[in-house]
């Protein structure tokens, strides 16, 4: 039995296609992470924040997710990533982790070890729009465009950002 519902109604979309409200499953979480990339690319969003205990569950490692980054990535952009470890990633998504040491000039990976990883907060943060999934386990949250929803979550990362040291090197260089 499937926990994720029906496809979201148009009404609940914005101009951008980007969902403003709630979502609910694993499904729906992983469409809004690719639609938000996909926007990035076409709008040219300057700075994405991804934050998640390990990222394991993101569909980073899809190649129309990859392909958005890469036109995403330009000159000027920054993408910084908050974690709690990063070894799921590195084990499920190998086509995100080519990309981040492609253009490791562009991504900050930081990571906040003694953080409780149940309670990161897992967050796909811009400028223009950000996804916030309250709880991660059922993969349950919302999204949208409203500046207090912005500030607020921007707040929450920068706290992160604060504990955080740098983790997930680009490439690792044998003695």
């Amino acid at each position: 039995m499937s926990t994720d519902p029906a496809p979201t109604p148009a009404s609940a979309q914005l101009g951008t296609g980007l969902l403003d409200g709630p979502f609910d499953g694993r499904d729906a979480f992983r469409q809004q992470v690719r639609d938000a990339l996909a926007c990035a690319a076409a709008q040219r969003w300057p700075h994405l924040v991804l934050s998640d205990a390990s990222f394991e569950d993101w569909p980073l490692g899809e190649s129309a997710v990859v392909e958005s980054l890469h036109a995403w990535a330009r000159v000027g952009r920054q993408f910084t990533m908050l974690a709690v470890g990063y070894d799921g990633l590195v084990r499920h998504h190998a086509r995100f982790v080519a990309w981040r040491q492609t253009w490791s000039h562009l991504v900050d990976c930081r990571r906040c070890r003694s953080d409780d990883p149940l309670s990161f907060p897992s967050i796909l943060w811009s400028d223009a729009w950000c996804l916030r999934r309250v709880d991660a386990q059922r993969s349950r949250g919302v999204a949208g465009h409203e500046p207090a929803r912005r500030v607020a979550l921007r707040e929450m990362l920068d706290g992160c950002l604060l504990r955080s040291t740098p983790g997930f090197a680009a490439s690792t260089l044998g003695l």
